[in-house]
């Protein structure tokens, strides 16, 4: 699927940026490294094509609660703003 294979490719790309940028004197020491990136690349990047959530949080069924929780502080946030810039007003009228 053209989609998929776009994905796939992006994917790669990603991965052959990082791992050319360092010298790797054995195949233990590559293989370490790409452990290493394929970990980070699952477990602690954010995706934008998953809504800024982690492929692993989405592979369990985290997505929804992670995007629910961020829904509150935005609005939690934008509220304090809101009551913050009114009583700015205040002060100075």
């Amino acid at each position: 699927h053209p989609m998929t294979q776009g994905k796939i490719e992006r994917y790669h790309r990603s991965m052959k940026n990082v791992l050319l940028l360092e010298h790797y004197y054995s195949p233990d020491e590559l293989r370490t490294r790409l452990t290493e990136w394929v970990d980070y690349y699952n477990h602690q990047r954010y995706h934008e094509s998953l809504d800024n959530v982690r492929p692993a949080d989405a592979y369990w069924g985290r997505q929804d609660q992670i995007l629910a929780e961020r829904q509150k502080i935005k609005q939690l946030s934008l509220s304090q703003r809101r009551k913050s810039h009114i009583f700015q007003r205040a002060q100075s009228g």
